[in-house]
């Protein structure tokens, strides 16, 4: 079973690999695979069958739900089996194997690990947060107490832990490991121990350490890297507490940065590339669009336009040259990325978090408090089609969609849906 698996995984990362970031449009993405956090190019974007226009049940049909332990993790989809991680008895950290036709398990991996975060986020919950990424043949997680598992995908079995705080010599994270890895070629790329690492993903040793920050405070920062082209330059891109940056891939060089203040560090978004540009928001703070060109000591970065709305933790989509935002004030906006103005921001507020997923001219969005809304992608203004609870949970990890199947990470569960043909 494991060669197909590992074949799928060959044909899309070649095809990320040969794509151009610089273009918000898929490449290629091998439609029901969901491997990492946000989907194949980890920007919410997805391939795959047209969606109807409804969420009634009859169209998209429940398959199978399972309980399993509190946690945020967004599920990870393969070609057979579905992964899912997540915190039990608050003593241990678990992933599960199961499989994708029916839910039923195939195996499980746990190891010891709990810690209790701040006050103030404390009714959020202390369990494990970050998706796991898959590669084909590993399953990479991370624990809340800054340590990154490596496992077999085929059978559940420990091929390395890398305790990255005790490596690293630094403080517990405030928050946990909140940063989903990133997996490409022969590394994983992660923000932890206060700073941004490439680690071997067959060792598990680190490759290079950069942008180390001093947050014994609040330790490791929220937002998760992704790899793109920017001027001519493929680098990773990350948002730390203090700094959006290109970082180059090699050696770990910062190719250019530039501050981005937020409340209390909390950068959390995922920086989003449109053309030679990154669009971010930050907490308690502003939303920009950063330009990168080429300059006489390498690459520079410049502001292009600053807008006065603060998105909180929900990480945009990219349809066309509009970014659809989901704010702080819980309310959702429309963002002309050429200009910097919103063409449009409702006037109902939701819930305090939307993980979303696009497809063509549609957006699905799951609402922290259980809803899933289905939405036109219009930037002429707010256009929902449909909307339906979907779990009794909260629902804070993010939304897959993998060819014509959808899956929803509730607080103690996962449960399966078939779009159906129209």
């Amino acid at each position: 079973m494991r060669l197909p698996l590992f074949v799928c995984l060959i044909v899309m990362i070649a095809g990320l690999s040969a794509g151009d970031a610089r273009d918000p449009a898929p490449k290629e993405i091998p439609p029901a695979l969901w491997p990492q956090w946000r989907g194949p190019n980890r920007d919410g974007i997805v391939g795959g069958p047209a969606w109807p226009d409804t969420l009634k049940d009859k169209i998209l049909e429940p398959i199978w739900r399972v309980e399993v332990g509190e946690g945020y993790p967004g599920p990870v989809v393969a070609a057979d089996r579905v992964f899912v991680a997540e915190t039990k008895g608050g003593k241990k950290e678990v992933v599960r194997a199961l499989d994708r036709k029916t839910g039923k398990q195939m195996w499980e991996h746990s190891w010891t690990g709990s810690m209790s975060v701040p006050f103030f986020a404390r009714s959020n919950g202390s369990w494990i947060r970050a998706t796991p990424a898959y590669d084909g043949e590993s399953l990479y997680v991370a624990g809340i107490r800054d340590v990154l598992v490596c496992i077999d995908a085929a059978n559940g079995k420990e091929r390395w832990k890398a305790d990255l705080r005790e490596r690293h010599k630094t403080g517990l994270p405030a928050f946990g490991f909140v940063c989903s890895p990133l997996v490409e070629g022969d590394a994983v790329y992660v923000q932890a121990a206060s700073s941004f690492l490439k680690l071997d993903k067959k060792t598990g040793k680190t490759v290079w350490r950069t942008l180390v920050e001093d947050t014994d405070q609040y330790g490791s920062a929220f937002s998760s890297p992704i790899i793109a082209t920017l001027a001519g330059k493929r680098q990773v891109v990350v948002q730390t507490r203090t700094v959006l940056a290109g970082v180059e891939m090699a050696e770990g060089k910062a190719l250019w940065k530039q501050p981005i203040p937020a409340n209390k560090g909390m950068n959390i978004l995922t920086p989003t590339v449109y053309k030679d540009a990154v669009f971010t928001s930050a907490y308690g703070a502003k939303t920009y669009r950063y330009d990168i060109k080429k300059g006489d000591d390498g690459l520079a970065v410049s502001n292009a336009w600053t807008l006065p709305i603060d998105a909180y933790m929900s990480s945009p989509v990219v349809v066309g040259k509009h970014a659809y935002m989901h704010l702080k004030n819980q309310r959702v906006a429309c963002v002309d990325l050429e200009t910097g103005k919103p063409t449009w921001t409702t006037t109902k507020a939701y819930g305090k978090y939307w993980s979303m997923v696009a497809q063509g001219d549609k957006i699905l969005a799951l609402d922290q408090r259980g809803t899933l809304y289905l939405l036109k992608a219009n930037p002429e203004k707010f256009e929902l089609l449909d909307e339906r609870p979907v779990s009794k949970q909260e629902t804070w990890g993010h939304l897959a969609v993998a060819g014509d199947e959808v899956f929803v990470r509730e607080l103690k569960a996962i449960s399966a849906f078939r779009w159906k043909a129209k």
